[in-house]
């Protein structure tokens, strides 16, 4: 699984609560450390995009 966060990230931080071994925080918006995603942390990332307030999340 890959993942990319889009331009409509609103920083709110969900994905690195959810997740912070895939997502860390930039300076305006979240940012993908790790992709593809390791097979283990597949259903934590998935649940980050399914939550995300904004949909910013995609998965591929």
């Amino acid at each position: 699984m890959k993942v990319r966060i889009e331009d409509n990230c609103t920083a709110c931080g969900f994905c690195v609560d959810t997740c912070p071994e895939v997502f860390q925080m930039g300076d305006t918006m979240a940012e993908v450390k790790v992709s593809p995603v390791p097979p283990e942390l597949e259903d934590a990332v998935q649940q980050a995009a399914d939550e995300c307030p904004v949909e910013a999340i995609v998965l591929e």
